[in-house]
């Protein structure tokens, strides 16, 4: 534990430093702050039209009298309205809602010996990156924390052009062909007579689809699991989904999974808080994302390859180029062999989230495509997708998705061209022979010289014919918990299902993979199912695929609420909040409401100031509430805890809202702590009572700590004053923030019994 905090706590120190001169910290950004950015709110800055007319009123328009009609001379008027009916640019198809960050990439390890890509085979780079973050199926205005896929883009702006890994936070597809791609967004989006439901796939077409699409089955376990509801985009995995290649110098060639693992493990939320969350906080993913780049605590992913030679293609019971299937860890280990950070938000959301244009086919030199069918028609859809977006070809120059290397061609005009072509002549060849082809020594793109032949043909290759057994290696490598889940989500996708034809269809695909998951799915919705297998279950499993084993104990940048009201125990709270902030996690203080919470001196004392400059992080007379418990939800939070004070205490026992939190939390698996008189409110929750401690002894038991009496521990001064020593010193001492700290360390905890009726 303690080992980790150091690490924690050095990683940050370090990418503080890296970031001390931003913006600037990178070529993108250089380029971004020279040629791009404004800051409108300088002192001195006068309204202007965009053809550079100062302008002295803007508040009405141009009339002939007081009452009279608005005049067509009016030009600022007429720029003002028409660049405002024009600020929209066509909604993404897929992906819309999401959220982007800026950031890097290091390489810790050449892969020379696989690409001739310098990205890949050159430590000494530092390649900075743009992120885009998203959910799939909703339009823009649809909630964070629906059950989807989310994508997972990141842009390269390296030194020999743009990379463009365009994935998703899930390994595999849901078709084996992009021809299908339209039926399937056609059957997930809202149903075309009513538009319903939107940002979600509980619903007849989709089901209609998925259940006549056997090979989408793999991706169906996937979807119904934990995976499609994660706790934020700081803690969730992503793929480039598709086979690529890699190319050496020698031209020789490899297949490739790209993999992104962050750093802070893989978790989730459950479905209860998901759906609460929605209406809670619709932006959940984007604030927590945005929040956590603000207060410096950087989200950083390891950046993993797989990698097959030429040789072994087809020694798999699979096909390589089947994008519904993934290469198991245990036959291929992924090599981390880098690391992304994000550490700057952008200064405009339209201008670098919304405009940024990912296309798959955007690749460097010593990268290339396999013949994965789906990733052949993606390089086909991206770009075409964007040519409508930006109503033509010149998307590449907007400032976020400009390359930082120079580039020369003879490309011209067009919408929204904002290159200056000096020069006579756009053609090649030419009489100043320039700009001309590339040259070996200039590394230019090769395209791998692939011998291919063979008829013409719709079909597929045998090993996509099947569809199942990856499905079922799925299943058999979730813990129980994990699988609970994954049962109760297809209960809830199949029971919005108004169609008994399309349920039976499903189960019975179901049968495919699993007869014990079959049947809970289909007891579940009151349908019969054969008493037997039809397939036996071959019993392979694959344990990097269950978010259990990435499950570090780090409490890093978890979330922790202090519940406290007038009259709180100040020594408790200041401790306590202490060593938790030194544990690297975030704390907020929530409160009967918001503004200043007076602590137990202050009540016994009011008359007596507080001394001037004292500040809040270790003030003694009251401390102020980020939060109220009626403006915020235990769902914001991963875990709570109640210090003492019996003022403090007695007037939470009287506030609902206060024991909802408790009970809630409770429900959700989140870790729970009281000391002192806080205990006693726990006692009145629906915790069940053999959880919580009776005496001053320490108990921690399924996630809930508590201590009926609490010591102030030796170290009072030092949490106080200094955060990392005073963690340091609770990790020796196993008192009660040590158990609290671990217990925050463990997400979530699953062996408790939530059936109660009082906790439901």
């Amino acid at each position: 534990m303690t080992d980790l905090v150091n690490r924690l706590a050095a990683t940050k120190d370090k990418l503080a430093e890296d970031s001390a001169t931003k913006p600037g910290s990178s070529k993108k950004d250089q380029i971004l702050e020279q040629e791009n950015r404004t800051q409108d709110q300088e002192p001195g800055h006068v309204l202007a039209t965009p053809t550079g007319v100062k302008i002295d009123h803007t508040d009405d328009t141009l009339k002939a009298g007081e009452r009279g009609p608005t005049l067509m001379e009016d030009f600022h008027f007429r720029y003002s309205i028409t660049q405002f009916d024009h600020e929209r640019i066509p909604e993404r198809v897929v992906h819309a809602r999401g959220s982007g960050a800026h950031g890097y990439f290091e390489l810790f390890e050449s892969q020379a010996e696989f690409t001739s890509a310098k990205v890949l085979n050159d430590t000494s780079r530092k390649t900075p990156v743009f992120v885009r973050f998203s959910t799939v199926q909703g339009s823009r205005g649809s909630a964070d924390t629906v059950r989807d896929v989310r994508g997972f883009a990141v842009k390269f702006y390296t030194d020999e052009g743009n990379w463009d890994l365009v994935g998703n936070n899930i390994p595999v597809f849901f078709i084996q062909d992009a021809i299908k791609f339209p039926d399937l967004v056609h059957s997930l989006k809202p149903e075309p007579h009513n538009e319903i439901p939107q940002g979600q796939t509980a619903h007849d077409n989709f089901w209609d689809f998925a259940s006549l699409m056997p090979e989408s089955t793999h991706m169906l376990m996937w979807i119904l699991s934990d995976r499609t509801i994660p706790r934020s985009y700081r803690m969730m995995q992503g793929f480039g989904v598709n086979t690529y290649i890699l190319i050496n110098e020698k031209m020789e060639r490899h297949f490739v999974k790209f993999h992104w693992k962050p750093v802070l493990g893989t978790h989730s939320l459950v479905w209860d808080e998901a759906q609460k969350l929605g209406g809670q906080d619709p932006d959940y993913h984007r604030r927590d994302l945005w929040e956590a780049i603000e207060s410096g605590n950087y989200p950083q992913y390891d950046f993993g390859i797989q990698i097959v030679a030429e040789k072994d293609e087809h020694n798999f019971d699979f096909d390589l180029l089947d994008c519904t299937k993934l290469i198991p860890e245990e036959q291929v280990p992924v090599r981390w062999i880098g690391r992304m950070t994000l550490d700057r938000n952008p200064d405009n959301f339209f201008a670098e989230t919304e405009q940024v244009a990912f296309c798959t086919q955007h690749v460097v030199p010593g990268i290339g495509f396999s013949n994965d069918p789906m990733l052949q028609g993606r390089n086909f859809s991206y770009l075409d997708t964007q040519l409508n977006r930006f109503n033509g070809p010149n998307f590449n120059e907007v400032p976020i998705n400009k390359p930082i290397c120079p580039f020369f061609n003879n490309l011209r005009d067009g919408f929204n061209r904002q290159r200056i072509n000096k020069g006579k002549v756009n053609y090649w060849p030419n009489r100043y022979v320039n700009p001309r082809p590339a040259a070996e020594e200039d590394h230019p793109y090769m395209h791998f010289p692939e011998k291919t032949e063979g008829l013409k043909t719709r079909l597929r290759a045998p090993k996509f014919k099947e569809h199942y057994k990856q499905a079922t290696m799925f299943w058999n490598s979730m813990s129980d918990v994990e699988k609970d889940h994954l049962v109760a989500a297809a209960r809830f996708e199949l029971g919005r299902v108004d169609d008994l034809r399309i349920q039976t269809r499903q189960v019975e695909n179901f049968l495919n993979v699993d007869h014990e998951f079959a049947k809970r799915v289909a007891d579940g919705l009151g349908i019969k199912i054969p008493s037997e297998a039809a397939v036996q279950n071959h019993g392979r499993q694959s344990p990097a695929l269950s978010q259990l084993n990435t499950v570090f104990g780090s409490p890093a940048t978890r979330k922790v609420a202090f519940i406290v009201a007038d009259g709180y125990d100040s020594t408790q709270l200041l401790e306590l909040r202490g060593a938790v902030k030194a544990a690297g996690a975030m704390t907020f203080i929530i409160g009967p409401r918001r503004g200043k919470i007076k602590s137990s001196k202050q009540m016994e004392n009011p008359e007596e100031e507080e001394p001037e400059g004292t500040s809040p992080e270790t003030s003694d007379y009251g401390i102020y509430a980020d939060f109220s418990l009626f403006t915020a939800k235990s769902t914001l939070f991963d875990a709570i805890i109640v210090p003492g004070g019996a003022q403090s205490i007695n007037t939470l026992k009287n506030n609902g809202e206060a024991f909802q939190w408790i009970n809630e939390a409770y429900k959700h698996f989140k870790t729970i702590g009281a000391v002192s008189d806080g205990v006693a409110l726990l006692r009145e929750s629906a915790i069940p009572p053999s959880l919580i401690s009776i005496d001053e002894a320490i108990t921690s038991e399924k996630g809930v700590v508590t201590a009926g009496v609490y010591s102030a521990s030796k170290e009072s001064e030092s949490i106080v004053g200094s955060a990392i020593e005073a963690v340091k010193s609770v990790g020796k001492t196993g008192n009660f923030a040590k158990s609290f700290i671990e217990a925050v360390g463990q997400h979530r905890h699953w062996d408790r019994d939530c059936t109660n009726k009082n906790v439901l």
